[in-house]
């Protein structure tokens, strides 16, 4: 609903979230650009914050990444969207909040991938780290210099965990 806050709508039930703070929008928009730019080279579509995907129905659970990226054929398929995307990008990218738990943002994460969601990258800032999400039994973490493989979402996509967190450009 316009104007009433950021929000995401889990089992039809409207969930109210806290805006993110200043690194969390830093970081969220250093992983769209990279998304963008992947997307102009290769194809397909990137989005910013917020972009509500479909990720389940009969009740409804809307879900709004901080970055996510759909490959050119799935892009093509569901064409230019005024509304949610009618369902789940490729990749999702999730930034940390310090109000985030743990245990909600793994939730989120594999709620991405049973959506069909290809990889889901889960960044924590104060970490320095990066989880990457292919499946329920391959989730791996990387830091630092890491290359963070990001096929078959996004194949030659292999961002270093620096890059990611903005360290490097």
């Amino acid at each position: 609903m316009p104007g009433q806050g950021r929000r995401e709508l889990i089992d039809g039930v409207l969930r109210e979230m806290e805006p993110g703070g200043g690194q969390h929008g830093e970081i969220s928009a250093v992983s769209a650009f990279l998304l963008v730019r992947y997307a102009r080279e290769h194809g397909g579509k990137a989005f910013g914050a917020e972009t509500g995907a479909l990720v389940r129905h009969d009740p409804d659970t809307v879900r709004a990444p901080d970055a996510a990226y759909l490959g050119p054929e799935r892009a093509a398929t569901i064409g230019e969207t005024e509304g949610y995307l009618p369902e789940p990008p490729d990749l999702a990218v999730e930034v940390l909040s310090p109000h985030d738990t743990y245990s909600e943002v793994q939730e989120k994460a594999l709620e991405w991938l049973a959506a069909g969601c290809r990889v889901v990258l889960v960044i924590d800032p104060g970490a320095r780290r990066v989880t990457r999400y292919r499946a329920p039994d391959d989730v791996v973490a990387f830091a630092g210099a890491d290359a963070v493989d990001c096929a078959p979402a996004m194949p030659a996509f292999a961002p270093t965990v620096a890059e990611l967190l903005g360290d490097e450009g």
